[in-house]
């Protein structure tokens, strides 16, 4: 399927996942403003990105010498533990060898290179080329290779069939009202009625994801209700660790969730969901993260009560039954280089109503 409208960017996602394999200085081989936003947004994030800045000049004649000069620059000045040389549009169509250009810089700190552009149609394909390079300098296991693989084609499954790739174009929703919701939700929570409150969230995103069970337990702490989170510990450093944070952060704070999936698993963790689910027999359902990884048939006859950070996921979410679905609009940003739970728009809203 072609789409009309942007989609992430495969250059971003090899960022991000750079982040989480612990690797702290990343050069983008590029223009000075290539994936601006986001490598501002990532050196808050623990991981500081650096670029070559290629003009027109290099554009013509190459700018290998400049990024041995931007390697030997990082080393001297920032004394990284590892360094990761990220491709852009412009290394790719002028046929730059970043490898290279480490081996002749002389830069004794291990570093590999990642041969991503924008031209990908699938941002995970930026998730893979930076796992290979990773995995052959023994950063990685060849399982856990294997294992991302295997996460990332589900979660690529998931959007194709029920996210915000479902179609060429979903015009972006802000969602329904929080405070008309809450109240909603509130009064089934105090009526008895049977209910589970389920995270499946991506990654740093959880951090504000969990706020909203916490917010839930706190309106109504003996209601009727069990609490699930893909808080298990596997994956990628940064995302083991911080499942480990949210899950004791959680438990300090009164909920102590049933484990179902890891982080990273977000994508395939629909059928566990649906399967705690046909065991729970709920009557209503608040489901926060990527409600969508759980099928239609799964909450056939539940009230559901979904949150999501995409705004293109309104529209596939409504159409899939769920009754009220809400955006945490700015989540992103505000998950970024956190190591406590974040207080979110809704579970603000949930306290203010109870």
């Amino acid at each position: 399927m072609r789409y009309v409208q942007p989609r992430p960017s495969s250059i971003v996602a090899a960022l991000y996942t750079l982040r989480d394999l612990d690797v702290d200085l990343a050069i983008l081989h590029g223009p000075s403003g290539c994936s601006f936003k986001h490598a501002r947004l990532l050196e808050e994030d623990g991981i500081r990105v650096l670029t070559t800045s290629l003009g027109d000049e290099e554009f013509i004649f190459g700018g290998q010498r400049l990024l041995e000069d931007v390697l030997r620059y990082a080393e001297e000045e920032f004394a990284p533990k590892k360094i990761a040389v990220v491709g852009t549009c412009v290394s790719m169509i002028i046929g730059e060898d970043m490898e290279a250009a480490i081996e002749a810089s002389g830069i004794s700190t291990p570093a590999i290179a990642v041969n991503i552009h924008a031209g990908f149609r699938e941002n995970i394909d930026g998730v893979i080329a930076a796992l290979e390079p990773a995995a052959a300098a023994g950063w990685i296991s060849s399982e856990e290779l294997e294992r991302q693989r295997r996460v990332l084609a589900a979660a690529n499954a998931t959007e194709r069939a029920r996210g915000a790739a479902c179609k060429t174009y979903i015009a972006p929703s802000r969602g329904d009202l929080k405070h008309v919701a809450a109240a909603e939700l509130l009064a089934l929570a105090r009526s008895g009625k049977r209910g589970l409150a389920i995270m499946n969230a991506k990654k740093e995103t959880a951090y504000m994801f969990a706020d909203e069970l916490l917010a839930l337990h706190d309106a109504v702490p003996d209601a009727n209700i069990g609490y699930l989170a893909n808080l298990e510990e596997r994956g990628l450093p940064k995302v083991r660790g911080d499942a480990a944070a949210i899950l004791a952060q959680m438990r300090e704070r009164g909920v102590t969730p049933v484990l179902c999936g890891a982080l990273d698993e977000y994508g395939e963790n629909g059928t566990a969901i649906a399967a705690k689910i046909a065991e729970s027999h709920p009557d209503f359902i608040l489901l926060v993260g990527v409600p969508h990884a759980v099928a239609p048939e799964a909450l056939a006859g539940i009230t559901v009560f979904s949150v999501t950070n995409g705004p293109r996921q309104v529209a596939p979410l409504k159409e899939q039954g769920h009754a009220h679905v809400m955006v945490e609009i700015d989540l992103h940003p505000k998950t970024l280089g956190v190591h406590e739970i974040v207080e979110s728009e809704f579970g603000a809203v949930l306290r203010s109503v109870a």
